[in-house]
C-alpha cells in the first residue's frame, strides 16, 4: 500500500489537472475529488455550461478507467442504464449484455430529464455496487463514481428526483457562475484546445483505479477523536429536532420538515476523513466536518412551508445549525 507521502503526490496532481481544466471552479474539483476519496457519488446543480460535464470528462481522463456518458432523456428505459438480456438466435439462449453502467466512472448527464422508473434503476448501482436483471445479479467494478448533473431553472420535460435516489448521493455540489477573470480565462483556453486539437489528443493518466481504492482505504484509515464523532451526530441530530438546538425562538420549531438520514451520519463521516486526506493529514478535526457539512446534508433536508415563506432556503437553516452547535 502506498505510504501518506506518496498519496499526497497523487492528490496533488490530480487537483492540478482538475484545476487546469476546470477553471474558476476550485470548489468544484475540491468537492469532486472528496465524494471520490470517500467512495461515493456526487450531484452537480447549476445553470448550463459552467463545465459540469467537462469536470467529469477531465477527472476520467486524469484516471485511467472505464468511462461511460449517460444522456438522460424522457424516452430511457431502464435497460438503457442497467443492460438487458437479449436473444441469442444462434445457441437459442438470452445472454446478459452489460449497459453503460457497468463502468468504472459514468457520467449521468441531466439526470431529472428521465423519469423516475429510469432514475429508480440507478438505486441498486449506486447502493450496492451491483444491478439485477431477470433472476441474475451482475457485480459492478470496485471503482464505481457516479456523477450526475442537473439544471435547477429548467421545469419543462424534467422529472425531480425522488428522495431515495437524492439521499445515494453521498454530495450535491451547487455550482454559480465563474468570475470575469476566470471567464476571460476559459475563452483563452477553448480557443487554443481548437487551434491544438489533433485526432488522438486524449492527455494521459496520471493514476490507475487501484491509486483511488488505495486513497479511499486510507481515508478510512485515518484517526478520528469520539468528540469528532459526537460532532457528527449532533450535526445530523440537529436537522432532525432544530428546535433543541436553536434556542427557545417559537419561530424556529418549524422549520425542518424532515431531517437527514442515518445515512447523512455515515457520510459526514467519510467525506470528513477524505477532506481531511486532501489537506495532508493523517487526522480528522472539526474543520473537516464543517468543509463538507453543506453538500452533505443540503439534499437530505426537506424545509417546511413557513421556512419557504420566510425565504429561508436549506442552506441558510444548515448554516444556522452549524453556527450553534460547538465542537465538543
Amino acid at each position: 500500500m502506498r505510504n501518506l507521502a506518496s498519496m499526497v503526490t497523487v492528490i496533488e496532481q490530480l487537483k492540478a489537472h482538475l484545476n487546469r481544466a476546470i477553471i474558476g471552479q476550485t470548489e468544484l474539483t475540491h468537492e469532486l475529488l472528496v465524494a471520490l476519496i470517500a467512495n461515493g457519488h456526487v450531484l452537480l446543480e447549476g445553470p448550463p455550461g459552467i463545465a459540469k460535464t467537462t469536470a467529469a470528462k477531465a477527472l476520467a481522463n486524469a484516471i485511467d478507467s472505464r468511462f461511460q456518458r449517460i444522456q438522460f432523456t424522457p424516452d430511457l428505459l431502464p435497460g438503457d442504464v442497467t443492460g438487458s438480456d437479449i436473444y441469442q438466435q444462434e445457441t437459442g439462449e438470452f445472454r446478459f449484455v452489460s449497459g453503460p453502467i457497468m463502468n468504472e466512472i459514468v457520467l449521468a448527464d441531466e439526470i431529472n430529464r428521465a423519469p423516475a422508473k429510469v432514475q429508480s434503476a440507478l438505486l441498486e448501482a449506486m447502493g450496492e455496487k451491483q444491478v439485477t436483471v431477470g433472476n441474475n445479479s451482475y457485480a459492478l467494478p470496485p471503482l464505481f463514481f457516479v456523477i450526475a448533473t442537473q439544471n435547477p431553472i429548467e421545469q419543462e420535460g424534467t422529472y425531480p428526483l425522488p428522495e431515495a435516489q437524492l439521499d445515494r448521493f453521498m454530495m450535491k455540489v451547487q455550482l454559480g457562475y465563474p468570475d470575469a477573470s476566470s471567464e476571460l480565462e476559459v475563452l483563452r483556453l477553448v480557443r487554443q484546445q481548437d487551434l491544438h486539437k489533433t485526432a488522438n489528443n486524449k492527455p494521459q493518466a496520471l493514476c490507475q483505479p487501484s491509486d483511488i481504492l488505495a486513497l479511499q482505504q486510507q481515508a478510512l484509515n485515518l484517526y478520528m477523536s469520539e468528540s469528532v464523532e459526537q460532532y457528527i451526530v449532533q450535526l445530523v441530530m440537529a436537522t432532525r429536532q432544530p428546535e433543541l438546538y436553536l434556542g427557545n425562538n417559537s419561530a424556529d420549531e418549524n422549520l425542518i420538515e424532515f431531517g437527514a438520514s442515518p445515512r447523512a451520519t455515515l457520510a459526514l463521516d467519510r467525506c470528513a476523513r477524505a477532506n481531511a486526506l486532501l489537506n495532508g493529514r493523517d487526522f480528522v478535526t472539526p474543520d473537516d466536518v464543517r468543509a463538507v457539512a453543506l453538500p452533505v446534508l443540503r439534499h437530505r433536508v426537506i424545509t417546511t412551508f413557513e421556512a419557504q415563506a420566510a425565504g429561508l432556503s436549506v442552506d441558510d437553516l444548515l448554516k444556522r445549525l452549524i453556527s450553534h452547535i460547538p465542537a465538543l
